[in-house]
């Protein structure tokens, strides 16, 4: 088994201001709390979020949950999730699970990236009238 390695680092300021986390190695059961967990450290809430999945060579249906537990709760708190440079493994998981059409996924971080400077910003900290 290849250990899951994990690294952040910031995106760029304005529409696409966030974290991109990319992630390495195998990601099972015994490693996807230590991803859960490390994602809910490094990322902004309301902002973008990136995984660069280039090096994840394995993902099992733990991962896969961990995955879909993300997008919901960036989702709720305004942000978005992409996926970037998904292996073929990881793909075909996500593909038979019918998760692959639900979820952002680019090709590669650059791609990512460039559909997050194209999209609006988030709208953060707006209260309703009334």
């Amino acid at each position: 088994m290849t250990p899951l390695h994990l690294g952040c680092r910031p995106l760029a300021a304005g529409p696409a201001a966030g974290v991109m986390i990319s992630v390495t190695g195998e990601l099972d059961a015994g490693n996807a709390d230590d991803l859960e967990s490390y994602i809910g450290r490094m990322r902004h809430p309301g902002r973008p979020l990136v995984l660069d999945l280039g090096g994840l060579t394995f993902m099992d249906s733990t991962g896969l949950h961990v995955l879909l537990r993300v997008h919901g709760e960036v989702r709720r708190q305004g942000g978005t999730l992409h996926l970037a440079a998904v292996r073929d493994l990881p793909a075909r998981l996500l593909q038979i699970t019918e998760v692959w059409d639900a979820l952002d996924i680019h090709p590669s971080t650059q791609a990512a990236i460039t559909a997050l400077s194209q999209a609006p910003a988030p709208r953060l900290g707006r209260l309703p009238r009334g």
